[in-house]
Order: C-alpha cells, then sequence, then structure tokens
C-alpha cells in the first residue's frame, strides 16, 4: 500500500532526480546534455562523494564543463570511448528505444516541430550507456511506432555499435531495455501507480513481472546533496529548476 503523501519527506523533482541517480555507476565518465536539468542534477549525485572515480560533465556549466572545443571535443571523446554515460530523449519514444525529435506527421511537412537531433544519432552509437530520461508519460510520447527515427534504438548485427540505451525513465515508472529481444520490460512503477493504468498510459508493449517493484525513495543523504551542493551547482545553467526545487512541496 503507498503511503499518504504527506508521509513522503521529499518532492517529485528530487524523486525523479534519485531515481536517474540510481541508474548511474560509480565509476566513469557521465555527461548530461544541455536543457537537461535532471539528468544534470543525477550526474552530480553521482560525482559527490566518489573520490574522483565518477568525472562529471554538466554541458551549459561553468564549473562542470571539460570540454574546450565544444560538440568536436563532445563527439571525440564519445568516438574514442571516454563517454560512459549519456542521457536522450525525445518529443516521441517508442517500445523499440527509437527517438524522434524531429517532429510529428509526415517529414518534411510535420504537424509539430521539435527541436531537433544534433548529435544524438552519433552518441546514441557510441556511448555505451545511454539512459533515456521523458518526464511525462502518456500514450502521446510513448508511442508504438516513432514518427521519425531521429535515433534508433538498436542497429543490425552487422554494424559497428558499442552505445545503446540501457533504460527508460519516467514520471510514472522505470524500464530496462533488453538489447537482445530490443524491448522494454517494466523494472518499477514509481509510488502511487499501478500497472494496469501505465500499461493503459503507454503507447507500447512492454514486459512486466506479475509483482512490480516500487521505485525506491531518495534516501537522506541524496535529498541531503540535493538540497545543498547540487541545487547551488546547478542554479546558474538552471537557475529556475533550481528555484523551483527549493519551492515545491511534498510529492502527492
Amino acid at each position: 500500500m503507498a503511503e499518504p503523501a504527506a508521509a513522503r519527506p521529499y518532492s517529485r523533482r528530487e524523486f525523479l532526480i534519485g531515481a536517474l541517480a540510481r541508474r548511474l555507476p560509480a565509476t566513469g565518465h557521465i555527461v548530461a546534455g544541455a536543457i537537461s536539468p535532471y539528468p544534470a542534477a543525477a550526474t552530480l549525485i553521482a560525482a559527490q562523494g566518489s573520490g574522483g572515480a565518477v568525472r562529471a560533465t554538466v554541458l551549459g556549466s561553468q564549473t562542470h564543463y571539460r570540454f574546450s572545443d565544444g560538440g568536436r571535443e563532445l563527439f571525440d571523446a564519445a568516438g574514442r570511448g571516454r563517454i560512459d554515460v549519456f542521457f536522450l530523449s525525445g518529443g516521441q519514444i517508442d517500445g523499440h528505444a527509437n527517438i524522434n525529435l524531429v517532429g510529428t506527421g509526415g517529414y518534411p511537412n510535420s504537424d509539430m516541430r521539435f527541436p531537433g537531433s544534433f548529435g544524438s544519432a552519433y552518441l546514441y552509437y557510441m556511448v555505451p550507456n545511454v539512459i533515456l530520461f521523458r518526464e511525462e508519460h502518456s500514450a502521446r510520447t510513448l508511442v508504438d511506432k516513432v514518427d521519425f527515427v531521429s535515433a534508433p534504438g538498436s542497429s543490425s548485427p552487422e554494424v559497428y555499435r558499442p552505445g545503446g540505451p540501457s533504460a527508460l525513465v519516467t514520471g510514472r515508472a522505470v524500464f530496462a531495455f533488453d538489447r537482445e529481444a530490443q524491448r522494454f520490460r517494466l523494472e518499477s512503477l514509481h509510488p502511487g501507480e499501478t500497472l494496469d493504468a501505465v500499461r493503459e498510459l503507454t503507447g507500447f508493449a512492454f514486459e512486466a513481472d506479475e509483482t512490480v517493484n516500487v521505485t525506491p525513495d531518495p534516501d537522506a543523504e541524496m535529498l541531503a546533496q540535493i538540497r545543498g551542493p547540487v541545487r547551488e551547482t546547478l542554479a546558474p545553467t538552471y537557475p529556475e529548476f533550481a528555484q523551483a526545487l527549493r519551492d515545491e512541496g511534498p510529492m502527492g
């Protein structure tokens, strides 16, 4: 049975940051891209207290930006195997982990235009652990088949591809991606969610056990990091997000 909302000593943003942070390794180079406050916060948590085992790069940050030559150096590092984890999202994500960053409807006459792909396809191919994140969990965003493949979730065996998706974290659940089966398996439901409701709100089919785990709460140490050094570090790059972290009430 889910706890009453008043008993949860964290906000929704803090909970989602924690859900992402728990997916991150204890070593390696983790990079959070532009316009990605949730992944940026999770990346900073992974680096805190790691004794330098985790190298954190946050695009747009003055204190955690490791590339002096912009995008070229970012892509070069990925090609050389020097980035271990990256985050991607999309206007649409389908059950095979394909992402759409171009638009809906028939390209080039799209009904709705998204920001564009930039280097997402390249990074998807080269970074071994790509975590997908989409806060909105609806049949509008999680679709059976994307309208345009900006970056494919998998490739045929003859294609050289050291990288690819490992998981999808949404505002309602966490999915693990099975690269061999090329589909998602539900790993956990966020507090208050049900399997039937998540199936109804997901446009693609996914595997799930009869009993599904609940996504763990952020612990006291993680919350202290978010409310202290992580929020302070985020503020210059994501001032509105940092302020929302300060002001948002407990998760309902």
